[in-house]
């Protein structure tokens, strides 16, 4: 079984490159089942999510190769199949895509439920609605959801979401794709990787305007031809060396970014006590005195992604005075990892959807289990930021999400290897 053994109290300096958004990847290589042509997709990340999901494509009859690192050339031309393996699509939650996908490809699915990370019940009824809203006949079992065109054919429809869930716009924007007449979503998803799927499906041949506002519209066509994309920098794995910063200490130039996505994240690690500097396409972070307490709440984008939730949460175990943190998208998603940080000497207080944090002096090394893949990331911190060694198990949750996170900390100073049992 595999580890992280981290030896903390060092402070991080230097430079770290962000890799291409994981969101934003793992909804835009479904998508390519959509398009007549190969695709050319660049600022791939290299994560276990990402390598999942090229082997379901493969399994399916996709061309696919990498003729460099991070660029991956998909050809579903010759895919004939419209039920993916289901033992690849239940190692991942993202997965889910592949019914919107293959929905607007060949008008019908079968697609195994997803697995992935299990911090929260997240149910996809508001997927459900939009295919029936676009004349799908959906059958949901505990096993997996087959959808058929209705009576009427497949078509063009008006879906009001009950609340903006990033899962059912992106899944509701593939079918709507290549479904004959206009789909409008209301009540849509925001965030930083909605706007890369419609700027991709565009680049392809789609038609849709509105992405990156509550409501988005999608003028089917017939067909998406090849192309040439480039997926945005990951907003989550930035902030997430910002945190790390702020946790730890240090000066460091995180390159690769887009500072306007990080306006959520930049504004509580500066009012926490961190310097920001921002520039054209990077952030330097520098932190050298004590942390002060903060107040954050989750929020749809453009509001503080719960994403970053169990990284600052961190930060907040090290700041001075009360902190509290309400988390308002996933209800459960501080049990597991707040009880590893108090095996480190955290103080920590839940009450329903409320943390209230106590800052200590410092954490101390211990062995701890990663419970999700964010949260596993914020052990990463508190083992970086702790005093002696701390080991962090079940590092395959990690590694769903931040590409060669063990190279990219020991270039910034910190003393982090990766160990087999």
């Amino acid at each position: 079984m595999a580890r992280y053994e981290i030896h903390g109290g060092k402070q991080l300096n230097g430079t770290v490159t962000i890799s291409g958004a994981k969101n934003a990847a793992v909804a835009i290589l479904p998508a390519t089942l959509l398009v007549s042509g190969k695709c050319r997709i660049e600022n791939v990340p290299d994560i276990s999510d990402v390598r999942i999901l090229l082997d379901i494509l493969e399994g399916m009859g996709a061309k696919v190769e990498q003729p460099e690192p991070n660029v991956v050339e998909i050809d579903c031309s010759g895919v004939t199949c419209s039920e993916p393996e289901g033992e690849l699509v239940r190692r991942m939650r993202a997965s889910y895509y592949l019914m919107g996908a293959l929905l607007g490809r060949f008008g019908k699915a079968r697609v195994a439920l997803p697995g992935g990370c299990n911090f929260a019940s997240r149910p996809i009824d508001q997927h459900i609605k939009g295919f029936e809203a676009l004349g799908a006949v959906v059958d949901e079992t505990e096993e997996y959801v087959a959808l058929e065109p209705c009576e009427e054919g497949l078509h063009g429809s008006r879906v009001s979401l009950d609340l903006a869930s990033v899962g059912a716009t992106v899944n509701i924007m593939l079918a709507a794709s290549l479904i004959p007449g206009q789909t409008i979503i209301e009540t849509a998803a925001k965030e930083p990787h909605i706007v890369d799927l419609a700027n991709f499906l565009n680049t392809m041949g789609a038609r849709i305007t509105g992405a990156g506002t509550d409501t988005i519209k999608i003028k089917g066509v017939n067909s998406l031809r090849g192309g040439t994309y480039a997926i945005i920098p990951d907003q989550i794995e930035a902030g997430t060396y910002m945190a790390a910063v702020t946790a730890a200490g240090g000066n460091v130039l995180v390159q690769n970014v887009i500072p306007k996505h990080m306006e959520c994240i930049t504004s509580k690690l500066q009012e926490m006590g961190a310097r920001i500097i921002n520039y054209d396409d990077a952030i330097r972070v520098i932190r050298t005195g004590p942390l002060r307490k903060s107040t954050v709440k989750t929020r749809p984008y453009p509001g503080f992604p719960t994403d970053m939730q169990a990284q600052v949460c961190v930060c907040m175990a090290l700041a001075s005075g009360v902190s509290r943190l309400t988390e308002s998208v996933y209800e459960t998603r501080f049990f597991g990892y707040c009880t590893e940080l108090e095996t480190m000497g955290a103080n920590i207080k839940i009450s329903g959807k409320t943390a209230t944090v106590t800052g200590v002096e410092k954490l101390r090394g211990a062995e701890v289990f990663a419970h999700d893949l964010r949260a596993g990331a914020a052990l990463v911190i508190a083992g970086l930021a702790a005093e002696g060694v701390t080991y962090v198990e079940h590092i395959h949750f990690i590694e769903r999400g931040y590409e060669n996170i063990v190279g990219k900390l020991t270039a910034l100073g910190a003393d982090i290897r990766r160990t087999e049992d």
